[in-house]
């Protein structure tokens, strides 16, 4: 099996097709970065103050290089969302980019945890056709809130699909950290609808980059 990509040096080989990729708005890229945590504060600050954009670029992929590879394979997949390649039409050959080889996490929507293959099948079926088609509830929400730290941002980002205008405009309605985070999820099942079931929301964030420990939302799992 394929080890882990090394995402700095994807960065470093197509860094001059991502330098003239990334120049048209960096701005947008920047405050992306930033709220992704892909950038810290002073980093940030760092780039903000330079004038030229090519050089906002370029910094910012040289701050990513420098970084390790878990902040390197977060900026690649960043820019694979949506919102970027709609800003950035030339980031498209990333897609063709295999960004991450390791084994894919075992997915709660598909496949029955290890106790339950003792079971029959049709039981077995029956039990998680429930768990699977479970609306997620608002106390789950609240619950799976706080599970979620300081990097909630990113969490809605890469893992939600959310966008900055979103997060920001819930980060100024909400003063307190888990009614940010818990609103944040209430727009999620609210956009999602008939998709925002317990199972999938369990299954978008045990991704390993999102750091919310499974064991700390398994209850998302359960039959209720």
């Amino acid at each position: 099996m394929d080890g882990p990509v090394d995402g700095t040096k994807l960065i470093q080989r197509h860094k001059a097709k991502l330098l003239e990729a990334l120049m048209g708005d960096a701005e947008f890229l920047l405050q992306h970065c930033h709220a992704c945590g892909i950038l810290s504060n002073n980093e940030y600050n760092n780039i903000k103050d330079i004038n030229m954009r090519s050089k906002q670029v370029r910094d910012i992929l040289d701050y990513v290089i420098h970084k390790d590879n878990k902040h390197a394979l977060s900026f690649l997949k960043l820019l694979k969302t949506q919102d970027m390649q709609e800003t950035f039409p030339k980031l498209q050959f990333l897609q063709k980019l295999q960004i991450n080889k390791r084994k894919a996490p075992r997915n709660p929507e598909t496949t029955p945890p290890r106790r339950q293959k003792v079971l029959g099948n049709d039981v077995l079926q029956e039990k998680l056709t429930v768990i699977n088609s479970r609306m997620v509830s608002e106390r789950e929400m609240m619950m799976v809130a706080g599970c979620i730290g300081n990097s909630w941002r990113e969490v809605g980002i890469m893992a939600l699909g959310m966008n900055t205008t979103t997060l920001q405009q819930i980060e100024e309605d909400n003063k307190l950290h888990k009614e940010r985070v818990f609103a944040m999820l209430r727009k999620w099942s609210m956009r999602e609808r008939d998709q925002a079931t317990a199972a999938r929301l369990y299954s978008l964030l045990t991704q390993e980059e999102y750091s919310v420990d499974p064991q700390n939302i398994k209850f998302l799992m359960e039959n209720n």
